[in-house]
């Protein structure tokens, strides 16, 4: 079979935009009776087995258990859907992911395989959109090389088994990449309002939003310093168009964000040093192999792009805006972080896009070479696909396993990380009473107040708030305080992190010395492996 790679032929005022050349056509050896099947239905189960076995590998710890900020985001989308834009006003977060998720639970509850499915269906989704994507501009061989790539890739396997809005995020991220790419520089119009659209609903899932949309900005600068003449036409306004029509979509969530921005800072976190080339190679793009193959086939395809006879070119063009939104979303998300730290690996993923389709614009191009590092590619990430994903987020669900039975209605649950409380209501039993060591009484443990967080956990007296807990209880009723395993002293040197170190240590002093509670028990008696985040259990009964 000959599959060729045209562009689709251009109509109207795109045809003056058509791109000059994308790659040479190239021969896939198929059996005879697949050979005479349209070329449509072709690719359609090419896609189809792409998407089925991403599903399949992606579905190993579909039902795992949750960590800590899925059971905040759980708890928050169970919420009526009137008052999850009040709470997300403490928790820090915009809100469409948190809409969607509402409707999914109602419509397929709230455990770990239904919730973990919304992010399957979106991390399987990219795999069509990104062919239709890299085939629509760079041809054929680009289309069905993203596509494998975004299969296999191991972030999306990661969060496709997480109840967070990462491969959400991937896939707007996608979709605005391709509304740029087509209404910017091949200038089709229509797709401008996709890209508007989709940055108003990156905006809409998370903060990182902002700076993809800062780098798409200063990679339509450097389109409109490429373009000759006729390419600049009507762009500036067309860039105007999109840009103030996202912002006037994000408009009814700006107080909000405003707010968020203000009071909602995140201190868990630490300020980012100069790892971020390792921190894409690793957790965007699946290990140094991975990126050292592609990086090699990229460069020599897209070589032409960078000598003065093709540094002119719409490809070229494209090449240097693949480049400038994911190097200055990075960037800026750097430099805002030394101010307040918001760098997290989890959060590059509406650089995931871009990234991708740069190499495979160049791998697509680099004819043999390009066919290697897509054959070496697949076999590092297949050999063991499902290795990103965490076996083991947290052990919350083992602890609520052994001390569930032993608790009654009325009993007081103390979590010593505060964040971690939505885990445990959601673990433990019902009827119990819940506190934590930077608020006392939780009265809606399904969330976390962040509004402030730390200064108000600095100024806690864990000997003032202590003693009325323990009164609160009746003889015989029982105090089941869960701290976490903090020995990896490296792991908690940012300032929420640390603060918790010491609080939880002063409680569990208190509690443990208070005469009126008798030690009974202790869990979890078996770590299955490593965990994320970490936790023991001590349960007293008052005398």
């Amino acid at each position: 079979m000959t599959i060729t790679t045209p562009v689709p032929e251009p109509t109207g005022e795109d045809l003056q935009y058509a791109p000059t050349r994308l790659v040479r056509d190239f021969k896939l050896w198929l059996p005879g009776p697949v050979r005479r099947w349209p070329e449509w239905l072709r690719v359609g189960v090419f896609l189809f087995i792409l998407m089925a076995a991403s599903v399949a590998f992606r579905s190993e710890l579909l039902g795992g258990q949750y960590w800590m900020d899925e059971a905040i985001t759980v708890g928050i989308a169970s919420h009526p859907l009137s008052e999850i834009p009040g709470i997300l006003r403490q928790d820090g977060s915009p809100p469409l992911y948190y809409f969607l998720l509402h409707f999914w639970i109602q419509a397929f509850g709230n455990g770990e395989a239904a919730t973990h499915s919304l992010s399957l269906l979106f991390a399987t989704l990219t795999i069509p959109v990104s062919f239709w994507m890299a085939d629509s501009i760079f041809g054929r061989r680009a289309g069905l090389m993203t596509a494998t790539i975004f299969t296999l890739n191991p972030f999306l396997t990661q969060y496709a088994q997480e109840t967070r809005m990462y491969t959400l995020m991937a896939l707007l991220g996608l979709l605005a990449t391709a509304g740029f790419v087509h209404g910017f520089i091949y200038r089709r119009r229509k797709y401008v309002a996709l890209f508007a659209v989709s940055q108003a609903l990156m905006l809409y899932t998370h903060a990182w939003a902002l700076f993809f949309g800062a780098g798409s900005l200063v990679a339509l600068v450097i389109v409109y310093r490429l373009a000759d003449e006729q390419h600049r036409q009507n762009l500036i306004r067309d860039g105007i168009y999109a840009y103030v029509g996202a912002g006037i979509l994000f408009l009814p969530w700006l107080p909000n964000f405003i707010y968020q921005s203000i009071h909602t800072a995140a201190p868990w976190d630490s300020s980012p040093r100069f790892g971020a080339p390792v921190q894409i190679s690793r957790n965007l793009i699946g290990g140094d192999p991975i990126f050292a193959v592609l990086a090699i086939a990229a460069g020599i395809g897209l070589a032409d792009f960078v000598v003065r006879r093709g540094r002119r070119t719409i490809e070229a063009r494209t090449m240097w805006a693949l480049i400038a939104i994911p190097a200055v979303t990075l960037f800026i998300a750097w430099l805002a972080s030394q101010i307040t730290p918001a760098w997290v690996p989890r959060y590059f993923a509406p650089i995931l896009a871009p990234v991708i389709l740069l190499a495979c614009m160049g791998a697509a191009r680099a004819g043999i070479i390009g066919a290697i590092a897509l054959f070496l590619s697949v076999l590092f990430l297949g050999y063991n696909p499902g290795a990103a994903a965490p076996g083991y987020k947290s052990d919350m669900q083992d602890i609520a396993a052994e001390m569930g039975p032993l608790m009654h209605s009325g009993d007081l649950v103390i979590v010593g990380q505060p964040e971690q409380t939505p885990l445990a209501y959601y673990y433990l039993p019902g009827g119990l009473r819940f506190a934590n060591t930077m608020q006392g009484i939780d009265k809606d443990p399904t969330y976390m107040d962040w509004v402030n967080s730390l200064d108000r956990y600095k100024k806690t007296d864990p000997w003032k708030m202590v003693p009325p807990l323990v009164n609160s209880l009746k003889p015989g009723q029982q105090l089941l305080l869960i701290n976490p395993l903090t020995e990896g002293v490296l792991n908690w040197v940012a300032p929420w992190t640390s603060e918790i170190r010491l609080q939880t240590a002063r409680w569990e002093a208190i509690i443990h010395h208070d005469k009126q509670l008798q030690f009974e028990y202790w869990a979890p008696h078996n770590y299955h492996g490593a965990v994320d985040v970490g936790d023991y259990a001590l349960l007293y009964k008052k005398i």
